[in-house]
């Protein structure tokens, strides 16, 4: 079988689960081993209906001790989706975002260096988040900028982030390193303003919105980040960063009213705004479009496609909430 192969760290999560999908529709020979601790966001269930595809294996470890994986062949590519990524959680349980987000990355790095010892050089790609670059009061932010990160969270991926250019500096380790605006879309824990949003409206309660529900951000529809992630792959410059994004900002609230319009019912609860809770996200993604013009989804007909999902499959989030 020929084809790339693929090990993707935190294959059960919301991005992961898609790019997983996405890519074994695209590359029929393509091969992927998933590696997920499964922790509260990770659910095999986003998996289901390719668990027996010959193409795809499941490997349930924490990526903290990857040194202990025996796999039936070495990949091309580790694509690292593996991290906590909940704002709020990541303000009270600070510990944990650390040992996932930043050790969990140098093991990764550890493991790729192993291999180059070994003769078989593995590249990896970083995914990374555009809430490194902090509030960006004005205009947009471009890859190299200064990384000014507001929370423990975003904090613990811009470490991440340096650490693995440190890594191509030092020990020649190949790398590239996405930075998404917020995705959103099928597989979404909960938790997360859209579909908390949707679900909190399916079940009659209120939807929550932090202070003033004016804070901008770039959405993106998952899948049209899985396609960036792709196009990273088989065309991004090794050693590079790449930010990925719509460069269109909406503020949450228009987002909320908006979902509210579409299902035809629900009610807003405005309240006590998170600690250090950036206003404004704003990434500049020439880099990526000089890469491949690329036409992505508009926001109101993924928000629709998303309702529509979650609306389709209740099992599948009443069993997280």
């Amino acid at each position: 079988m020929n084809g790339l192969r693929l090990l993707v760290t935190g294959g059960a999560g919301f991005i992961g689960s898609n790019f997983i999908h996405y890519m074994l529709k695209k590359y029929p020979t393509y091969q992927i081993i998933n590696v997920d601790k499964l922790t509260y966001a990770g659910n095999l269930n986003n998996l289901k209906d390719i668990e027996d595809d010959p193409r795809y294996m499941f490997i349930q470890k924490d990526i903290n001790f990857i040194y202990e994986l025996f796999l039936p062949w070495y990949p091309d590519w580790v694509i690292n989706f593996a991290a906590h990524s909940h704002v709020d959680r990541s303000i009270n349980e600070s510990s944990v975002f650390v040992r996932s987000n930043y050790v969990g990355v140098q093991e990764i790095l550890d493991w790729v260096l192993a291999r180059k010892s070994e003769g078989k050089l593995v590249k990896i790609l970083q995914i990374g988040t555009d809430e490194v670059y902090g509030d960006v009061t004005r205009g947009s932010s471009r890859e190299f900028d200064l990384l000014i990160p507001s929370s423990p969270y975003s904090a613990t991926k811009a470490a991440a982030d340096l650490l693995t250019q440190a890594y191509g500096r030092t020990h020649g380790i190949p790398y590239v390193i996405s930075r998404s605006s917020n995705n959103y879309g099928p597989y979404q824990y909960p938790e997360k303003l859209i579909p908390l949003a949707i679900t909190n409206i399916l079940q009659g309660k209120k939807v929550p919105i932090y202070g003033d529900g004016k804070q901008e951000r770039d959405w993106i529809f998952v899948e049209d980040n899985c396609r960036a992630l792709d196009l990273l792959i088989h065309k991004g410059m090794l050693g590079q960063i790449y930010n990925i994004g719509t460069e269109k900002l909406v503020n949450n609230l228009t987002i909320i009213q908006e979902i509210i319009r579409i299902m035809g019912q629900g009610e807003i609860e405005y309240v006590k705004d998170r600690p250090g809770h950036d206003r404004r996200y704003c990434i500049n993604c020439e880099k990526l479009a000089s890469l491949e013009n690329r036409k992505m989804l508009l926001l109101k007909e993924g928000l629709k496609k998303t309702v529509r999902w979650y609306i389709e499959n209740e099992k599948w989030w009443r069993r997280l909430i």
